[in-house]
């Protein structure tokens, strides 16, 4: 992914940081008004959404963390647009076992997310996991 020689081009997220869909949904909205006004901080539209779920400013931290490694085991794969058969030949690159999204919540690394993202326990009080996610990816260029 980070070479940009994936084919098709597609962003592996480590989906045991991802409590919900919501946040990954607001990381690839802020992708494409990046695209759209040709203000991508990485080389592809899919290691930018990787970049922006990450929250980080800090674009190689932000692959290592939020992208996924040779040990990973539990990932999302996310592609911009896809077709059919951009999906039969993604299939094809993924060796594992293909679970719902509905799962995201009960899977995700809840200590590793919270230490990932300062979440403290006050703020938790007051919000969902995934709502203090997307407050972050929102407001980092902000900040």
């Amino acid at each position: 992914m980070q070479a940009g020689t994936l084919e098709p081009e597609v962003a592996f997220l480590n989906a045991s940081l991802i409590p919900d869909v919501f946040p990954v949904l607001a990381a690839a909205y802020k992708t494409l008004v990046a695209k759209s006004r040709d203000s991508l901080m990485t080389r592809t539209l899919h290691s930018e959404l990787v970049y922006n779920y990450s929250g980080s400013k800090h674009i190689s931290e932000s692959l290592k963390r939020c992208g996924i490694s040779d040990s990973t085991s539990y990932i999302l794969a996310a592609r911009f647009g896809a077709s059919a058969d951009e999906m039969t030949a993604l299939k094809r690159l993924i060796k594992g076992t293909y679970i719902g999204l509905e799962e995201l919540e009960t899977r995700a690394d809840q200590a590793r997310i919270h230490k990932h993202y300062k979440i403290s326990a006050p703020e938790l009080g007051i919000s969902s996991v995934a709502d203090a996610i997307t407050c972050r990816i929102s407001a980092r260029d902000a900040l």
